[in-house]
């Protein structure tokens, strides 16, 4: 199965990136015995599903990119044995709003009962919008139970698909913007940014776009293990690529780290990754060649030009050593434990886009914050939990790189000063004052913009997707010929697939990308 070349090292596939799906291909591949060297430009692999001592001299493992998962597959997990444990939150969302001088909020209970049905009513004035709630998401879990299954299998066609939806869910999310059946079914401006945050994620938009990129967004965030669930991994996102590695090693993959990639030539026999590692230059032919890098970093390396992805995203990683007390006078703990969501109105959310577009940091910022340590207490270490430390994660929405441009470092503070002026907002005590420092007697605050991303992971534009999600199935006139274009993982080279992110069915730490590149390449044989 494997190219040959005269002076060159030859092996049946090789692996360009280190990432997660990359893992899920070479673990595979190597299974199915076949002969896998993965590539990867950094010291470790992971890419952006890692873990990390993000502050000097407190033993902390934050998941410092990437940060919960949905959309991992217990089939994968099955598959490769991986020994990985993802907890439910307690807590679904909790949205903090201030009302007539009055601070209430949305809690949302992960498994709903009376807390949350009395908190629809206590911000809404009437069961009306938690029943609309209900019926909406639903009709949703109907969507995804219909696309799940198929997310590991060849692309399904999107009439099979869309005979096993509600109608007017199908055409909501495929046909038109998504902020139309976000109107359409909800009345309260707070409620209706918790549904259509979903699109948002990662993804620079209007909920009005009519490109529908966040439709696709959307429909990626609520169809995971086919309720939406977002879950913590047990060690951090580490313990996630962790697992993947031992699982790819143990079954004969040659995982190389510290291998920058310089050029991937191809013919219609394979291709030759030239590549440097302790300063010396190495070449590997094989028969297939999997890009787990972004479709313009292979072009790149393909000696091609191609447009730049826009990422959008505003990451601040936070350590505390106490989680601070809410106006609206809620246990911190319950709070907390969900996804926080500040400044997701849906009018807030246009309205920072339309300040973004206009090259302007939101002036109100959009985002989410996430508590892991109060679902997996291990990333603290013993000592800082049993001071009753925390970690909070911040996900900012509508960040671009070019609100950044004029003044990176001094924006990007900037942004930070607003974000944490937005949250004090709704505590009884600032979040400063709750802030851990670092063994130098810095404030426990990371914070990566598009550009850091980029610099740190090779992202480019910092777009954590690698580029505009695609819809998991076959469009209308497509007419799928080769293995490759069977699974969504074909590229203009007939040798070379695409296993990560970029994927047809790429984006989020799902492992999708990889598994079905592998099975590309084992179907072509």
């Amino acid at each position: 199965m494997s190219a040959t070349h005269p002076g060159t090292e030859a092996a049946d596939v090789v692996i360009v990136g280190g990432g997660h799906n990359a893992l899920v291909a070479a673990a595979y591949l190597a299974r199915a015995g076949v002969r896998t060297v993965l590539l990867e430009r950094l010291g470790h692999t992971g890419g952006a599903a890692i873990s990390a001592e993000a502050f000097s001299g407190l033993p902390a493992r934050l998941s410092r990119y990437s940060y919960l998962v949905s959309l991992l597959p217990e089939d994968i997990i099955r598959d490769l044995g991986l020994s990985l444990k993802l907890r439910s939150r307690t807590t679904a969302s909790y949205t903090p709003v201030r009302r007539a001088g009055q601070d209430t909020a949305l809690l949302i209970e992960r498994q709903e009962g009376d807390v949350t049905r009395k908190s629809f009513h206590s911000l809404t004035g009437s069961d009306a919008e938690y029943e609309a709630w209900r019926s909406f998401y639903s009709d949703i879990a109907q969507l995804a139970r219909a696309v799940l299954p198929s997310v590991l299998e060849p692309l399904p066609s999107a009439s099979a698909l869309r005979e096993r939806c509600p109608p007017d869910i199908w055409t909501g999310i495929v046909d038109r913007p998504i902020g139309e059946l976000v109107e359409e079914r909800f009345r309260d401006d707070d409620v209706r940014g918790v549904v259509a945050t979903d699109g948002l994620i990662g993804t620079f938009a209007s909920v009005h776009d009519p490109s529908l990129v966040q439709n696709r967004c959307f429909l990626y965030h609520l169809i995971g293990n086919g309720t939406g669930e977002w879950r913590v991994p047990v060690g951090g996102m580490g313990a996630v690529t962790d697992s993947l590695a031992e699982a790819a090693r143990t079954a004969g993959a040659d995982l190389r780290v510290g291998c920058a990639v310089l050029a991937v030539d191809v013919d219609d026999s394979g291709g030759a990754v030239t590549y440097v590692r302790d300063d010396k230059e190495h070449t590997i032919t094989a028969s297939w060649v999997l890009s787990g890098v972004a479709p313009a970093v292979l072009d790149r390396l393909r000696g091609r030009d191609s447009g730049m992805p826009v990422g959008a995203q505003l990451k601040v990683n936070l350590l505390l050593e106490r989680l601070p007390r809410l106006r609206s006078g809620i246990d911190p703990s319950h709070a907390w434990a969900g996804t926080f969501h500040l400044g997701e109105s849906l009018t807030n959310l246009e309205r920072a886009y339309e300040q973004a577009v206009a090259g302007q940091l939101p002036s109100s910022p959009p985002g989410e914050l996430y508590c892991h340590s109060l679902t997996d207490r291990s990333i603290l270490g013993p000592d800082l939990a049993t001071r009753g430390w925390h970690t909070l994660t911040y996900f900012g929405l509508h960040t671009p790189p070019a609100v950044f441009a004029a003044d990176h470092d001094r924006l990007r503070d900037q942004a930070v000063r607003d974000l944490l002026a937005a949250l004090n907002e709704h505590l009884e005590e600032p979040i400063e004052e709750c802030l851990a420092r670092d063994g130098d007697g810095a404030l426990c605050i990371e914070a990566k913009t598009p550009q850091d991303l980029e610099e740190a992971l090779a992202m480019p534009g910092g777009h954590i997707f690698h580029g505009n999600l695609g819809w998991p199935w076959l469009d209308g006139g497509d007419e799928p010929v080769t293995p490759a274009q069977r699974w969504g993982v074909s590229t203009a080279d007939e040798r070379v697939l695409v296993c990560g992110s970029g994927a047809r069915r790429g984006g989020a730490v799902s492992g999708i990308g990889g598994h079905n590149a592998a099975h590309a390449v084992l179907e072509h044989g």
